[in-house]
């Protein structure tokens, strides 16, 4: 008779343990005014500043937080900065997607080792109220990733920056945290990338969508998912694929000048409160046709939330092994059809709602059309 034989013991070691996701920097043309539209919109809340009142000379920085999701506007100062040559070629977009570590010099030291190219040397940045190490490498484009150590620092955000008060701090909108930021990459550059994160990182690939997974009459693309050891840290990588027209992929590209990041995913408890409250201060949304949810039900099964709702606001649902999730996109919120964001809120699923794909790159390519570029 057959001995069973031991399931194989997964040998993985987690090189870079991240802790999730620090904050988002995104080079701005106007990091006042884009600081005050992410508060008045979205419902962050002041956290802090830095520029020449702090002796930063060339650039100045707004840092903004709701729950447990940062993000910081910079803007430069005179035209002949990196920063406004950044703009200038990409438009105000995201920069540096920084990550939470214990130990900043050793992730640099990891990562480099393994290939990747250095950004910053790790550096300590220290005021009174203590120091932050601060490491990192390149990714694709010319996004930066980060690595922030802060275990020894009670101040606001970083050294360099103080307190932001402010007596304008709308109310906030419910979103909590980055749940995954996704990068579009040139033609026959995905798997490079996914290398990098796989070699570099240490990343595994969770998912993966090909051109018949995400496809309409007219455009394709594929994606595969880059998730880190604990799962804290996810990064979609998506790549343009042949199709009759331009893809969503392509049309960033273009406009865009390059590979960057494509949208920011934040996290809600209650998909149809924020969405409502973001709705009510004029942040558009992606509508699908309401065919979609005629047999919603028979395709995902019963959920806790009344349709109503999600009909009228125009979210999304699908489901996986582990449960269901509820999503929904806004349209690019800078005139170039770049940067957008996801609104998400996860019943137990693990996934990315594949089963959404056809009807949201439909409306995607509605307003593609509408703007000439489809």
């Amino acid at each position: 008779m057959s001995v069973p034989t031991a399931a194989p013991v997964d040998q993985f070691v987690d090189f870079l343990p991240l802790e999730g996701t620090d904050y988002v920097e995104f080079y701005v043309g106007n990091a006042k005014q884009a600081a005050h539209f992410y508060k008045t919109a979205f419902g962050f809340q002041s956290l802090a500043y830095a520029g020449p009142e702090t002796g930063v000379k060339d650039k100045a920085s707004y840092a903004v937080r709701q729950n447990k999701l940062t993000f910081v506007f910079t803007t430069a100062l005179r035209s002949d900065h990196p920063i406004a040559d950044h703009v200038h070629r990409h438009g105000d977009g995201v920069k540096v997607l920084a990550l939470r570590v214990q130990d900043a010099q050793d992730a640099w030291q990891q990562t480099t080792a393994r290939g990747g190219e250095s950004w910053l040397a790790p550096e300590t940045q220290s005021d009174a109220l203590g120091k932050v190490v601060i490491s990192g490498i390149k990714t694709y484009g010319e996004t930066v990733h980060l690595f922030i150590e802060r275990k020894d620092y009670t101040g606001p955000f970083l050294p360099g920056y103080r307190a932001w008060k402010s007596d304008y701090n709308p109310v906030s909108t419910g979103l909590l945290y980055v749940d995954h930021c996704v990068g579009n990459v040139g033609w026959n550059q995905m798997n490079k990338w996914v290398g990098f994160y796989e070699t570099v990182m240490g990343f595994r690939n969770i998912l993966s969508f090909d051109d018949n997974d995400i496809s309409t009459e007219y455009s394709a693309l594929m994606s595969k998912v880059m998730s880190n050891g604990n799962g804290f840290v996810k990064f979609p990588i998506n790549e343009p694929a042949e199709g009759k027209k331009k893809s969503q992929v392509e049309e960033y590209l273009e406009f865009y000048n390059g590979e960057g990041c494509q949208h920011v995913a934040l996290a809600t408890a209650d998909i149809v409160a924020t969405v409502t409250e973001l709705q009510s201060r004029g942040i558009e949304f992606l509508k699908v046709p309401t065919t979609y949810y005629d047999d919603l039900l028979d395709r995902v099964g019963a959920i806790d939330e009344d349709l109503a709702p999600l009909r009228e606001l125009g979210i999304l649902v699908d489901r996986d092994d582990e449960g269901y999730l509820l999503q929904i996109f806004t349209k690019p919120v800078e005139d170039r059809p770049t940067l957008f964001f996801e609104i998400i809120q996860r019943k137990g699923a693990k996934s990315f709602g594949k089963g959404n794909f056809k009807a949201l790159f439909e409306a995607i390519e509605r307003e593609q059309e509408q703007r000439g570029n489809l």
